[in-house]
C-alpha cells in the first residue's frame, strides 16, 4: 500500500516538475539567471517559514542539518542556477532530454546514500529508458551547444544528490519538512542575494516571465517537492525515481497543448517504451 501511494505522489510531483524547464526558460529570457535563482528560492523560503509555524513543526536535531545543507545546495540552489544558466544556452526541449538521465543519478545516490540495492534488472531498465531519452533527442535534430549540455549535466548529477538525500531525510521529517527546512536554512543568503542581484527596473519585466517566475517558485520549488519527496520515502529512492524518465514527454506535452506544436510518431512510440521501462524497473527495484 505504500508503495502504491509513493507512486502516486511521485507521479503528481513529476506532473508538477514537466513545467519547471519551460517556465524557466520562458523567466531567463527577461531575468538574469542568478537573480531568477536566488528570488524563487528566497519566495519559496518565505511560503516555507509560514508553513513551519503554521503547523508548529519542531526544529530538525543538529545531526540533521548536514543533510539539509546537501539538499538545500542541491535542489534549492544548485539544480535551478545551472538550469537556468544552461537554457541561456539551449532550448527548453534540449533541455528536457538531459532530465531523462535523473532517474540513473537518483538511483546511483541512492544505493551510494540510502543504502539502497536494486536488483540488476533494475538497472537494465534504468539504462535501457535513459539510452532512450538519448535517442529520441539525436532524432529531433535539436541544435546543441557544449556549454549548455555541460551545465546540464552537472544539473542532473546536483539534483540526484538533493534527491536521494532529500528521500532518506523525509523518513524522519517528512517529505514537506524537508523542503521546507532546507529552503529555510537558504532563506538569508538567498534573500541577500535576490537584493543584491535585483534588476534597477522591473517595468521592462512582461507577463510571462513573471509568471514563469511564480510557477517555479510556488510549484517547482515547493509544492512539487512535497510530493516528490513523499513518493520516494514511501516507494523507494531508486523505483519511483523511474518516474522522472516520463518528465520529458510530458514536458513536450505541455509545449504541444500550450504551445501547438506537433506531436509525431516518433515521440509517441519513444513515451510508450519508456512507460515500459519505468514498468519493468517498478516491478524489479526491490
Amino acid at each position: 500500500m505504500d508503495r502504491t501511494a509513493g507512486w502516486i505522489s511521485g507521479f503528481i510531483g513529476v506532473l508538477i516538475f514537466s513545467g519547471s524547464l519551460p517556465a524557466t526558460r520562458v523567466a531567463v529570457m527577461q531575468f538574469d539567471p542568478v537573480f531568477l535563482t536566488v528570488a524563487r528560492a528566497a519566495i519559496a523560503g518565505l511560503l516555507a517559514v509560514v508553513l513551519l509555524l503554521a503547523f508548529r513543526e519542531k526544529r530538525p536535531a543538529w545531526q540533521d542539518m548536514i543533510s539539509l545543507a546537501v539538499v538545500a545546495m542541491g535542489v534549492v540552489i544548485g539544480f535551478p542556477l545551472l538550469t537556468a544558466l544552461a537554457l541561456k544556452q539551449v532550448s527548453s526541449a534540449h533541455s528536457m532530454v538531459f532530465i531523462g538521465l535523473l532517474p540513473l543519478a537518483t538511483a546511483i545516490f541512492g544505493v551510494l546514500r540510502g543504502g539502497e540495492r536494486p536488483k540488476r534488472a533494475f538497472w537494465l531498465f534504468s539504462l535501457l529508458g535513459s539510452l532512450l531519452v538519448v535517442g529520441f533527442a539525436a532524432l529531433q535534430d535539436l541544435r546543441a551547444s557544449p556549454i549548455g549540455d555541460g551545465l546540464m549535466l552537472a544539473a542532473v548529477v546536483v539534483c540526484g544528490l538533493g534527491y536521494a538525500e532529500g528521500a532518506q531525510l523525509s523518513r524522519r521529517l517528512g517529505g514537506w519538512q524537508v523542503i521546507s527546512w532546507a529552503l529555510v536554512l537558504a532563506l538569508p543568503a538567498t534573500l541577500v542575494a535576490s537584493l543584491f542581484t535585483m534588476p534597477a527596473s522591473f517595468s521592462g519585466v512582461e507577463a510571462p516571465a513573471w509568471l514563469g517566475l511564480g510557477y517555479v517558485s510556488v510549484f517547482s520549488m515547493l509544492i512539487g517537492f512535497i510530493f516528490w519527496y513523499r513518493g520516494l520515502a514511501l516507494g523507494g529512492i531508486a523505483t519511483v525515481g523511474q518516474l522522472q524518465l516520463l518528465q520529458p514527454f510530458f514536458g513536450l506535452a505541455l509545449a504541444a497543448t500550450l504551445l501547438h506544436e506537433p506531436v509525431t510518431p516518433i515521440m509517441l512510440a519513444a513515451t510508450a517504451a519508456v512507460i515500459l521501462c519505468v514498468v519493468g524497473a517498478r516491478r524489479y527495484g526491490r
